[in-house]
């Protein structure tokens, strides 16, 4: 991949204080964090306890926030599921965590699997699931073709090898399936307002940061494209909360709302909501 020069610096707040470069990737228009990890470092970045999608606690407003937008949004993660199902319904989730929308998904007459690198996480998952995570080298063994549905929340910008990665989904896809990938956006209003304190630039976690653009041009690569594209909103105000932790170094409820607020104002005009829902499809 072709890089261009460096985007912005931005430090690792949640667990190492070290500091990566976002550079232009210049074929797809993605950000890059470099360095990035090795693939035998790269799990030291998730130990900590403050990584809310690998646990179920609900310690602080944060946590508490961040359960209460999950169970509504897994209502609407159905909904647009079910929109796209057929007679089947087989789902294939990416990166389930601690396993509430495959739980959900099961509650609802799909046949689902899951693939989970964290170990805690999936332990939980796998109580809730009747043991349908599972472990990331088993994504490579499961049967092209099975699936109605792929979804991917807030994981693809976590993934190494990121063509190799769509095109496993692209082959793993019936041929009328669905692929959704669910992205931070880093053209959002709150992307450009906190800058490097963004909390979901969470550097090195997340290996790329997208736009509208690079999710486009990645999957035309595998014959895909992009039919619909829907913004998360509840997004906006969980990210600038935690971005007003980041740049003054305590809560600041009041302004995180507001920005959340204007973030989403802004995004009804210009399409660049703080998270975005691409639903993709074979061409």
């Amino acid at each position: 991949m072709k890089n261009n020069s460096s985007y912005l610096t931005v430090k690792d707040h949640s667990v190492s204080n070290e500091t990566f470069k976002l550079i232009q990737n210049t074929e797809y228009g993605f950000l890059e964090t470099t360095p990035q990890p090795s693939l035998s470092k790269l799990p030291e970045y998730y130990k900590s306890e403050d990584y809310i999608s690998h646990t179920d606690t609900k310690r602080n407003l944060f946590e508490k926030i961040y359960h209460i937008i999950r169970n509504v949004s897994l209502k609407k993660k159905l909904k647009l599921i079910n929109s796209f199902s057929s007679e089947e319904k087989n789902l294939l989730d990416i990166g389930s965590g601690t396993g509430d929308f495959l739980k959900t998904a099961k509650q609802n007459n799909w046949t689902i699997a899951g693939i989970e690198p964290n170990e805690q996480a999936r332990e939980i998952a796998n109580k809730k699931t009747n043991n349908s995570v599972y472990e990331t080298k088993e994504l490579f063994k499961l049967k092209p073709l099975s699936f109605d549905v792929i979804t991917l929340w807030h994981v693809l910008e976590h993934l190494p090898n990121l063509e190799e990665h769509i095109s496993i989904f692209k082959k793993l896809l019936k041929p009328n399936g669905t692929l959704i990938i669910a992205v931070p956006n880093y053209k959002s209003y709150d992307a450009k307002y906190y800058k490097e304190f963004w909390a979901a630039y969470d550097v090195p976690r997340h290996l790329w940061h997208f736009n509208k653009t690079s999710i486009s041009k990645l999957v035309l690569k595998v014959s895909m494209k992009i039919i619909k594209i829907k913004p998360m909103f509840f997004d906006a105000f969980y990210v600038s909360l935690l971005s007003e932790k980041y740049k003054h170094g305590k809560m600041n409820p009041i302004k995180g709302f507001w920005i959340g607020f204007i973030s989403n104002l802004k995004a009804i005009t210009s399409k660049e909501a703080s998270s975005l829902i691409y639903i993709i499809k074979n061409i």
